[in-house]
């Protein structure tokens, strides 16, 4: 293994090389590699990116000062082909001789290979800027633009090329701007033909972006146009386009005020050879036609069955396989009523979210049977998707627990169930691993497995005995699943099976919130190996192990000699787990004279039991859940945008209410029971906020927030582990492994470490290195603790504001590689401020390479 300074040594080698590097080797003797590019507005140096984006050239991008993508492209050949040629011919008869021992068209093509990796060295790297002074020019016009449409119209600029005098073939460009005074708005008139458009304009003039006293802006006026332009199509204009609004802005003479004229013409009709104009009217939908199984093919044929339902007309070129209502449930555009341009856009959204049919067409026509020439005809045409989709994935991983393991996914699914648009599907999941943590160390290489299969139904609709159309209305796609899944798992030594039932609604009441309500989220947990837990828990076992040698050597032969062994080294060693389980028996019911009442060691037994009880239990899970999501990204290329999502989950209400009321007995820890298991009773409340924000040169700046609390009451004094919290790992605090951190200042003790209370926040810089190479820096904070439970121990609760002090703070730096589709992820963190440590030794103790964490993630993090 490398030893630390050597890597030290290494990362600071291949620094300085790169330091080292000629950047303007390329650059010629009269050129100038542009460094810096200033702007002073109005004698003041400014640092907007929105005024900067305006200039024609930047800087080469850099990494820690290092123009990297220079480097790169200057290690290509510049003159690839000559200097193969040059080579070639050389030496006398060199040509002959590699003609001979491969041939001439091999020799040509070794060519070739040369002349292409050189292309791809350059293309991978990014040539020199060199300052261009018809661009420099153009950039001041566009300053002068820029400024221009913010109301300062007499804005003057010019530009400074600055040659560096201390570094050869270096050099900046100062830019200077200044504005004058700027124009405001001052009256506002209205030139509108038409008396509909007219009236439409007056109805919402209080919400227009131009007012009096405000100064000029160009955006003013295009948020205008798009907000009359939204409102028109939306009201019934069916022939109203953006470009017929235009604006007049008289500023002659006018002491630096604009006076604004509005400007909206009749509609132009052109018809053969002529034009001729006439009012805007307002157009209604007569007849909507929904065509269900369209193909380019069958575009020509006769339709074969058809239905009418709703004033909807249905047609099919084989027999209709959906159910009308299934259909016309998710088209906002309704026979009868005005047209409306966002009716198409929502019945887009709604045909989508069916997952039945590919992107519509969607297009309108005038309804040859009205003779006011208000009417239209819309026509839906819906094109199917394959009724079967399977998909299969495998992967390969590594953890803490499995040195190696394959795995694979299957996923069957099914359109179109019961003929109204519901999907089916059924997956199915398996993997086997390694691992040196299961029981048997004799056992084969492929020594642990994990099983599992779902079976989940969607319905396009709120299943529920009262009509909820009035309150969930058709354009917020509703849904309703119903799943059932069962998992088996022999991979952390207990053996344990999972069976669990959801029954969920789903709606989205605007474009970027989405609600989700969990009616019923039913999980069983089942441990069958629980007399394993000491053997897969090795360090809860050798804490237990000892103060059982403490206790020994303090009152010998206090210690039933069948509780443990003498191994090779004449310790003793529970046994596995009779002699551990029994040992803690008789330590709590005081039968060792070392262990008192309140002593340490107690305590710890007690802490060791407690968590064997809770980890080995069966648990039954009864939840109720509710989570509200807000996401204003648009797309994937989407980098700017905030998601905030709250969820509040409860159980075991409904079950501890009927155990009440039907009088059932409780066992002998005082829980009622279901189905044989005392079921979980508990509230728990999560929040969770991301940010981006794109910079400039497509760099990122992003943020998270989360924390959460899950209480439990009643009939429970613990959460199940399935429903806990864990901090560490690739996704979270990446100074620590998973489950690694926490609880707390404890000190990580047990393997799985969680907790019922967990705060993480996260700040990462992205940036591009070059090409698909990305890079970042990050700073990771966050804790768990144990809260209103039965955890005793003080260092793992929270007890107070004061114990924020044990927030864990990671920093480090990443590298990425961005394949277009998904991103391959390594980030180095390093433990800045560890919580675990003594107070006053807790920052930058272990920020080393020793104490650092390698993470191998897909995708972001957040």
């Amino acid at each position: 293994m490398i030893k630390p300074l050597t890597k030290i040594s290494l990362i600071l080698g291949m620094a300085l090389f790169l330091y080292s590097c000629n950047a303007v080797k390329r650059v010629g003797e009269n050129e100038l590699l542009l460094t810096d590019n200033t702007i002073s507005v109005d004698e003041e140096n400014i640092k907007d990116s929105k005024v900067y984006s305006q200039l024609y050239q930047k800087p080469n991008s850099k990494v820690l000062g290092i123009p990297i993508g220079i480097h790169i492209y200057n290690l290509a050949d510049p003159k690839p082909d000559s200097t193969f040629q040059k080579w070639l011919h050389k030496k006398p008869n060199r040509e002959e001789r590699l003609i001979k021992f491969l041939s001439k068209k091999q020799v040509v093509e070794l060519g070739n290979s040369y002349v292409g990796l050189n292309n791809w060295i350059k293309n991978s790297g990014t040539a020199p800027v060199i300052i261009d002074e018809a661009k420099t020019k153009k950039s001041v016009e566009r300053l002068k633009d820029y400024y221009s449409s913010f109301g300062w119209f007499n804005t003057e600029a010019e530009y400074k090329i600055v040659p560096n005098e201390k570094k050869e073939k270096r050099g900046t460009v100062e830019y200077t701007v200044k504005r004058h005074q700027p124009y405001f708005i001052d009256s506002i008139a209205e030139k509108i033909s038409s008396p509909v458009v007219d009236s439409l304009y007056r109805a919402t003039k209080n919400k227009s972006f131009i007012i009096p006293g405000k100064q000029f802006a160009n955006n003013d006026f295009v948020n205008e146009r798009d907000r009359l332009t939204i409102q028109f199509r939306n009201s019934g204009l069916f022939y109203f386009e953006k470009d017929y609004i235009s604006f007049d802005a008289d500023t002659v003479n006018t002491e630096h005020k604009a006076n604004i004229t509005y400007i909206i013409p009749d509609r132009k009709i052109t018809e053969e050879d002529s034009t001729r104009t006439e009012p805007f009217k307002v157009h209604n939908i007569t007849e909507v036609k929904i065509v269900t199984d369209y193909t380019f093919a069958n575009r020509g044929e006769k339709f074969k069955d058809s239905a009418s339902f709703r004033g909807y007309q249905l047609y099919s070129y084989d027999a209709l396989k959906y159910r009308p209502k299934a259909i016309t449930d998710a088209i906002s555009i309704t026979p009868n009523r005005i047209f409306k341009d966002i009716d198409r856009t929502l019945t887009y959204n709604q045909i989508s979210d069916l997952r039945i049919f590919r992107y519509p067409n969607i297009s309108y026509v005038e309804d040859p049977r009205d003779s006011t020439g208000t009417g239209l005809i819309a026509t839906v045409l819906l094109t199917p998707r394959k009724k079967y989709t399977l998909g299969v994935d495998f992967d390969a991983y590594t953890s803490t627990i499995q040195q190696f393991g394959i795995g694979f996914s299957s996923t069957l699914l099914i359109r179109n169930v019961f003929r109204g648009a519901e999907t089916l599907e059924i997956s199915g999941r398996g993997s086997v691993g390694s691992s040196k943590d299961a029981a048997d160390s004799e056992s084969k290489f492929f020594n642990i497995s994990d099983v599992g299969g779902d079976v989940k139904l969607s319905f396009p609709s709120i299943l529920f005995p009262i009509n909820t159309d009035s309150i969930i209305k058709k354009y917020m796609s509703p849904s309703t699943s119903i799943s059932v899944g069962f998992n088996a798992q022999n991979n952390i030594g207990l053996d344990r099976q999972n069976i669990s039932s959801i029954f969920s609604y789903r709606w989205k009441p605007a474009t970027i919130k989405t609600y989700q309500l969990d009616l019923f989220n039913v999980q069983y947990v089942r441990n069958l190996n629980t007399d394993n837990y000491f053997n897969v828990y090795q360090n809860s076992f050798n804490i237990l192990n000892e103060i059982a040698q403490q206790v020994e050597a303090s009152d010998p032969g206090s210690i039933n000699p069948e509780y443990y062994t003498i191994n090779e080294d004449n310790e003793l060693f529970l046994n596995i787990p009779n002699g551990a389980d029994n040992f803690i028996t008789d330590a709590q019911n005081g039968e060792f004279p070392s262990i008192t009442t309140g002593s340490d060691n107690l305590i710890t037994l007690n802490n060791v039991d407690e968590r064997k009880d809770r980890l080995t239990e069966n648990n039954l899970i009864f939840a109720t859940n509710f989570s509200w999501t807000r996401d204003t990204r648009d797309n994937i290329f989407d980098n700017n945008f905030s998601r905030l999502r709250w969820k509040i989950e409860t159980a075991g209400n409904f079950l501890s209410g009927i155990s009440s009321i039907v009088g059932l007995e409780k066992n002998d820890d005082g829980r009622y029971t279901a189905l044989g298991v005392a079921f979980s009773q508990y509230a728990k409340l999560e929040g969770d906020y991301i940010k981006h924000w794109e910079l400039n040169d497509n760099n990122i700046f992003a943020i998270r927030a989360f924390a959460g609390m899950a209480i439990p009451y009643g009939n429970s004094n613990s959460i199940p582990f399935t429903r806990s919290y864990f901090a560490g790992g690739a996704n979270d605090n990446r100074g620590w492994r998973a489950y690694d951190l926490g609880p707390g200042s404890s000190g990580s003790l047990n393997e799985f470490n969680e907790a019922n209370f967990k705060i993480a926040l996260n700040a990462e810089y992205r940036y591009t290195i070059i090409g698909g190479f990305k890079g970042a820096f990050f700073v990771d904070a966050g804790n768990i603790w144990n809260i209103f439970d039965n955890v005793e121990d003080p260092a793992s609760r929270f007890e107070g504001i004061g114990d924020l002090t044990e927030i864990a703070v990671a920093s480090g730096l990443g590298l990425r590689y961005d394949f277009g589709f998904f991103v391959l992820r390594f980030d180095l963190g390093f433990k800045t401020y560890n919580p675990a440590l003594p107070e006053g030794a807790r920052w930058f103790k272990q920020y080393n390479l020793a104490n650092s964490v390698l993470n191998i993630g897909i995708n972001y993090p957040f």
